[in-house]
């Protein structure tokens, strides 16, 4: 009897982290494509609304999800609090801290890490720009993004629950 709840739980363990690697590869494109639509809600409230970056951090905040919600709101709290560090340095230290909360891999860390370099430092007009630039350079990510999903959705939930009855046929 012991043996045979062992090996369910074994089969259940495989089975789950074949599901949660599944769900990490659907979880990207959607995170990627929330990304899109936050920079440019930032590009409208920077060019058409006249807002200031914290502000339009904090306002983009409250449209998004979690865990992308709470990286911008993070941002736009830091800069309101203006407590003397750059604005690359709190949306460096803000990528990066919330970074492990994420679906995404390094190359969108990598592309958001870009886009502070030049926040808040240059006039509204390269603004927009760098942040359409990063809006296009997302989305050839996302395309990718759901391209591997296409490839490994299935492949990650079977290699679960097979590798949980390989370990199972091998203890017993």
């Amino acid at each position: 009897m012991l043996k045979l709840l062992g090996a369910v739980l074994i089969l259940l363990a495989g089975t789950g982290f074949g599901f949660y690697q599944a769900r990490q590869l659907a979880n990207r494109p959607r995170q990627i494509r929330q990304l899109i639509q936050a920079l440019q809600r930032m590009e409208t409230e920077i060019a058409y609304g006249f807002t200031f970056l914290p502000e339009a951090m904090i306002k983009v905040s409250k449209q998004l999800s979690s865990p992308l919600s709470h990286l911008f709101q993070q941002i736009g709290q830091q800069l309101s609090a203006s407590s003397g560090q750059s604005t690359k340095d709190v949306w460096q230290t803000s990528v990066k801290e919330g970074w492990k909360h994420t679906s995404m891999k390094e190359a969108e860390k990598e592309i958001l890490l870009q886009l502070g370099y030049t926040l808040g430092l240059t006039d509204k007009e390269d603004q927009v720009k760098h942040l359409r630039l990063g809006v296009s350079q997302l989305q050839a990510e996302e395309e990718q993004a759901r391209d591997e999903q296409r490839r490994y959705e299935k492949m990650w939930k079977s290699l679960g629950l097979l590798a949980g009855a390989l370990i199972v046929i091998l203890i017993y």
